[in-house]
């Protein structure tokens, strides 16, 4: 039996995630992934079983690195103000930084297989999340909504400016680039909202 190399896997994995992105789904195929990356087609049934295996096993990957980046330097514990900041900062961040991997995980919550990836990684997120959201509205600092309505309020806004960002262009076709006055007047008019 082979072993596995993880350079070769680390370079299955880059070239995955570029050619789903630009190609989508459907266009994606373990043939065209293994010519991409320069490996034998046997090479990827040593990390995969098939397509799907390596698309989900991606996406929990992907998105498990998103959540740790979500929550770097961020408490439950924070007022919902600060906490929220701090999220809205790492989320910029991480999106800015991990391009590629934002576009994946954008595409696979769309996707056939947004139920097996979300099994594998939102019980943490849900853990904190609930937390956090349970402190505010305790704390007086949150009014209550239904958590459709606090998701929409408290992140759409975030996701609307990273999209104008990663477009270079807003709604009305006019240049773009998400600056921290734009994150701050955004971020106050969401906190303002979303208080009591």
């Amino acid at each position: 039996m082979r072993t596995r190399d993880e350079n070769k896997e680390s370079i299955v994995k880059v070239k995955a995630l570029e050619m789903l992105v630009n190609e989508g789904f459907d266009g994606f195929s373990m043939q065209k992934l293994a010519k991409a990356a320069g490996v034998s087609p046997a090479t990827l049934y040593i990390y995969y079983k098939d397509k799907d295996d390596l698309i989900v096993k991606l996406g929990i990957e992907e998105g498990k690195k998103m959540i740790a980046a979500t929550f770097e330097n961020f408490s439950p514990e924070m007022p919902f103000a600060e906490g929220l900041r701090v999220q809205w900062y790492n989320r910029v961040r991480y999106c800015m930084e991990q391009g590629i991997s934002t576009c994946f995980f954008e595409q696979a919550k769309h996707s056939p297989y947004r139920d097996k990836i979300s099994a594998s990684i939102t019980e943490d997120f849900k853990e904190v999340m609930g937390k956090f959201i349970q402190n505010a509205i305790e704390n007086k600092e949150l009014v209550t909504v239904p958590v459709e309505v606090f998701w929409s309020v408290a992140f759409a806004p975030l996701y609307n400016l990273i999209r104008f960002h990663q477009n270079g262009k807003n709604m009305g076709n006019r240049d773009f680039s998400l600056t921290d006055d734009y994150i701050e007047q955004t971020l106050t008019l969401v906190i303002k909202a979303l208080k009591p």
